[in-house]
């Protein structure tokens, strides 16, 4: 099964359903292409509990990095961001559904974009308000 195949909303549902989010999410972050290995193991040990994949608002979403000018933690420079955006926004135009977007609940009950912040960008860019997203919380108290 390649990487695209692995990472899909439907992979993570089935993960979900096994009680396996956790190692899901640890496995998508390390993949080629995310490329993250640290942000996935910090997410899977410091959440407890985690929620979905189900259809989030995008405009929850407190996004950590995007493009200058935006409402984002870490602005990045148009050079930096749009290639990889504008291909991403062609793809979901033609029907892609990308990978679910990795999200935590934190303390001041805000949903925090943690990974897929070009995937956020190209869905708008497409027209889309919603993005399937895994959510993770401190606690399963949290999440309930």
């Amino acid at each position: 099964m390649s990487d695209e195949q692995h990472y899909t909303v439907d992979a993570a549902r089935e993960a979900a359903d096994d009680g396996a989010t956790a190692e899901w999410v640890r496995a998508f972050l390390t993949s080629p292409g995310s490329d993250n290995a640290v942000l996935g193991n910090a997410l899977a040990e410091q959440c407890g509990a985690w929620l979905g994949p189900l259809e989030v608002p995008l405009r929850l979403l407190h996004r950590l990095a995007g493009p200058e000018g935006e409402r984002v933690m870490c602005p990045i420079d148009e050079d930096d961001w749009g290639d990889d955006v504008d291909d991403m926004e062609d793809r979901v135009e033609e029907g892609w559904e990308p990978p679910p977007l990795i999200v935590t609940f934190n303390e001041d009950r805000q949903l925090v974009l943690e990974d897929g912040n070009h995937r956020v960008e190209a869905m708008r860019r497409a027209g889309r308000d919603e993005g399937w997203a895994l959510i993770g919380f401190a606690d399963e108290a949290a999440r309930d």
